[in-house]
C-alpha cells in the first residue's frame, strides 16, 4: 500500500469554499496535497503535515511554458519525485458583463484560468499521472448547460471545460481516468455573503431545488474523492450533475 506522504493531490482554488473542502476531503482520504491559490490570504488553514500550500498565477501556466516548467519541477522536489496520483482543476474566475460589454482582457482571463490552465496543468502532469493510472477531475458547473444573462464568459468556459473532459479521453482514456463534476448552487462563504440582508431570496433559492436546499463544499469534494479512487474505475470521460436537481427544472413565468 502506497505510503499516505507519498500519494499526492494536487488542487487548484485550493483558499475557496470548494477548494478547502477538497483539501481536507482528501487528506481524509489519504492523500497528501499540494493546495494551489493566486492567493495567500487564509492558506494558514492549512495546519497539516500533509498539506503543502503553494501560490501560483494559473494566468501565467496557460501562457507561459518556462513558469509551467519551474512549477513542474518545484513539486517534484518537494514530492520526493513521487508521481501525483490525482489534479483537481477547481480553480475559476466567474467575471459577469453582458456581451455588449465584456472587455477582451475579462474574455481572456476567463478563458485562461478557466480552461487553459486546466489543460496545460492535464498535459503538464500527464506521464506523471499516468504512472499510477492516475485521474483528473475538472471542477465544471451547471453553467456548462444552463445559464443566465452576463454570465456569458464563465458559461462559455465552463461548457469548454465540461467537453475538454469529454474529449481528452479519446486520446488517453487508457492511460488516465478523466471526469468532471457539474455543481449548482454550493453553500460557500461567497454566496452566503451574496445574501447578506436578503435571506428570504436565499430561502426562495433553496426551495427551487427539487431537493430542498442548495448543496454543500463537502459534498462535491466527497465526490471529486470517489472519482479519483479505484472504486470509479469504469467512470470515464464523465460530466456528473452535482444540483440537487434543479437541472431539471422549466423556469418561466408560469
Amino acid at each position: 500500500m502506497t505510503d499516505k506522504k507519498d500519494q499526492w493531490a494536487l488542487i487548484t482554488g485550493a483558499l475557496g469554499g470548494i477548494g478547502k473542502a477538497l483539501v481536507n476531503e482528501y487528506v481524509d482520504a489519504g492523500y497528501s496535497v499540494f493546495a494551489l491559490d493566486v492567493k495567500t490570504e487564509g492558506s494558514e488553514c492549512f495546519n497539516t503535515e500533509y498539506v503543502k500550500f503553494i501560490q501560483i498565477d494559473l494566468e501565467k501556466v496557460a501562457l507561459d511554458q518556462t513558469y509551467s516548467l519551474e512549477f513542474y519541477n518545484k513539486i517534484k522536489s518537494i514530492s520526493r519525485e513521487h508521481p501525483i496520483h490525482c489534479l483537481v482543476n477547481n480553480a475559476a474566475v466567474q467575471i459577469l458583463a453582458p456581451s455588449n460589454e465584456l472587455t477582451r482582457e475579462q474574455w481572456m482571463t476567463s478563458l485562461n484560468v478557466n480552461l487553459m490552465a486546466p489543460f496545460f496543468l492535464s498535459q503538464l502532469f500527464l506521464s506523471d499521472l499516468e504512472k499510477n493510472f492516475g485521474s483528473i477531475v475538472n471542477i465544471s458547473s451547471i453553467h456548462s448547460t444552463q445559464t443566465k444573462s452576463n454570465f456569458v464568459a464563465y458559461a462559455t468556459t465552463k461548457a469548454a471545460l465540461s467537453s475538454l473532459t469529454r474529449n481528452m479521453v479519446l486520446d488517453l482514456g487508457s492511460r488516465i481516468r478523466i471526469n468532471a463534476i457539474e455543481p449548482a448552487a454550493i453553500a460557500t462563504d461567497m454566496l452566503k455573503a451574496g445574501f447578506v440582508g436578503k435571506e428570504g431570496k436565499y430561502q426562495e433559492l433553496e426551495a427551487h431545488h427539487p431537493i430542498g436546499r442548495v448543496g454543500t463544499p463537502e459534498e462535491v469534494a466527497k465526490l471529486a474523492v470517489f472519482l479519483s479512487s479505484g472504486e470509479a474505475g469504469f467512470v470515464q470521460g464523465a460530466c456528473i450533475s452535482a444540483s440537487g436537481g434543479i437541472g431539471g427544472c422549466l423556469s418561466d413565468p408560469a
